[in-house]
């Protein structure tokens, strides 16, 4: 199988003209032959250093053997761990390729001190690290390899043996990382994070852990005919196309494959930071077989649903998008499907603005370090903090979700922002089901800092009809970053209050729900959200 996409009724009519539409204007060749004006003259410079990861299938080969290589010198020393220190594009996608392949990847992908602790923990001394940032300035990484390196000299190790970098040619940590003597391998600087799921940075991380990667390009390869070709039969046309339909803003991603892969993580952030942009955009919404929003689908969300055969689902619902085929050829058509969206809505698919705000909110936080805002009242040891006061009328936890629910727009929806070591209380991703019944909107769940390199965009950029809930954490454990003035757990406290600061400046209603003990307090929250 390469790839399948299969639509029924409304959703079947409802794209017809639209992919013809593509098809004549040759947008689908024009993406292969990297065509940069296809997104207008605003975003004509930005496409025109943003689209070599069309090409990723072919420049990505020589990877295979260097990648393998090193696999085994690191055997030969012991290593059969590997721990991925990346954010974004950089970690979700070899996340989700070392899903697919059945092999174990330590993905870190947060600040939190006790989930940092965890991944030092779990076998130092036969661990690698692999460092992946496009810049690397990113500061979450940046203090993830300060703490990897403390841990491998304290065992009497040499970082260098152990280090692995992924990064653009010329970047500061392609400086630093050179003079420290790590292996370093070269990211192409004409893809952007979240299109780089077949380059460097999803392919050394999984094929260390130990997944096909070769397979991976071959599955990409065998798809790249079709969403080449001008043809109303193309399926990235076809998915662009039901994806974006006017009235439907909303995109609800569904797993119905086995093994699950996690695909649709990856998904939500290239579709949320790719659209959500200048007002408008697609908001991806990460769903199970039983969601309420798949049991009664609102008017404004396209359900797709990924799924070993399109032709072995006895029950399609109408207006449902199936999908299926293998990981490498779903990961190409959705590059495609979101680059051309892009174009359908009217925006720069490969830009994003409104990412740095928060990260320079953080900054500002961390460099003033100022004393917590009092909380407006304090419900069995959680305390609650609102934007506008008027939230917290109620004086109750319950009242204040209520209330925020309550300016939830028609065409609105809610975002959970869970800013806690997500190792010890996973069990809180179980909130959003929650939530969104109660609230009776779409509703979506990310773990902070990770969502700010992804959704985190559409947050700020996307049209302004969300209501944001916090759930940050304060606990005894911390961590020291090595060379640094702050340490983990004032990282992502500021990185949580940068964020808010920034929504509730942009006019977004937020309730920050603090945890002083989190594994009692998450029960008091599945309570109030019921």
């Amino acid at each position: 199988m390469t790839f399948a996409i299969r639509l029924s009724g409304a959703t079947r009519a409802a794209v017809h003209d639209v992919v013809a539409g593509l098809a004549a204007d040759l947008v689908a060749s024009g993406i292969t032959n990297e065509d940069p004006t296809l997104w207008g003259p605003d975003a004509e410079a930005e496409a025109a250093r943003r689209l070599g990861w069309v090409q990723a299938v072919t420049t990505s080969r020589p990877l295979v053997a260097e990648v393998l290589a090193l696999r085994e010198d690191l055997g030969a020393l012991g290593v059969d761990r590997i721990v991925l220190a990346g954010m974004g594009g950089s970690s979700l996608a070899p996340e989700v390729i070392a899903r697919a392949s059945g092999v174990e990847l330590v993905v870190l992908d947060a600040t939190a001190p006790g989930q940092v602790l965890a991944a030092l923990d779990g076998g130092i001394e036969r661990t690698a690290l692999v460092v992946s940032s496009k810049s690397g300035s990113t500061v979450e990484t940046d203090a993830q390899r300060r703490a990897f390196e403390a841990a491998f000299r304290d065992l009497g190790i040499d970082p260098a043996s152990r280090i692995v970098v992924v990064t653009d040619p010329g970047s500061p940590l392609d400086a630093s990382a050179a003079e420290a003597g790590y292996r370093v391998f070269h990211a192409d600087p004409d893809v952007g994070g979240r299109f780089s799921a077949l380059t460097a940075f999803g392919l050394v991380p999984a094929g260390l852990a130990g997944a096909d990667i070769a397979r991976l390009l071959d599955e990409a390869e065998a798809v790249m005919l079709d969403v080449a070709i001008d043809s109303p039969s193309n399926p990235a046309l076809v998915l662009a196309a039901a994806i974006s339909q006017p009235g439907r803003d909303k995109l609800g991603l569904v797993d119905d494959a086995a093994p699950a892969t996690g695909l649709p993580d990856w998904i939500e952030q290239l579709v949320a930071e790719s659209t959500g942009k200048d007002g408008r955009g697609i908001l991806p919404v990460v769903l199970l077989p039983v969601s309420p929003e798949v049991e009664r689908v609102p008017d404004d969300l396209q359900v797709v649903r990924i799924v070993d055969d399109v032709d072995d689902v006895p029950h399609h619902p109408d207006g449902e998008v199936l999908v299926a085929g293998d990981l490498g050829a779903q990961l190409l058509v959705w590059e495609y499907a979101v680059a051309i969206a892009g174009r359908l809505l009217g925006i720069d698919p490969f830009d994003q603005p409104d990412v740095e705000a928060a990260k320079a909110a953080a900054r500002g936080l961390l460099d003033a370090r100022p004393a917590p805002a009092a909380p407006a009242f304090t419900e069995d040891g959680v305390e609650v903090r609102v934007s506008d006061p008027a939230l917290a009328s109620s004086g109750t936890i319950a009242g204040v979700l209520d209330e925020l629910w309550s300016r939830v727009p028609s065409d609105g929806y809610v975002a959970i922002q869970a800013y806690v070591d997500r190792t010890a209380s996973p069990q809180l991703a179980g909130l959003r089901e929650l939530v969104a019944a109660d609230s009776g909107r779409p509703t979506t769940f990310g773990w902070g800092p990770r969502f700010l390199h992804s959704t985190g965009q559409y947050h700020k950029g996307g049209p302004a009809n969300g209501v944001f809930l916090q759930i940050t954490e304060r606990t005894p454990v911390d961590l020291e970053i090595p060379g640094r003035p702050f340490t983990f757990g004032q990282l992502i406290e500021a990185q949580a209050g940068g964020d808010a600061q920034v929504l509730a400046a942009a006019g977004r209603p937020v309730v920050t729900l603090t945890l002083t003990d989190p594994q009692t307090e998450v029960l008091s929250l599945f309570s109030a959200a019921q």
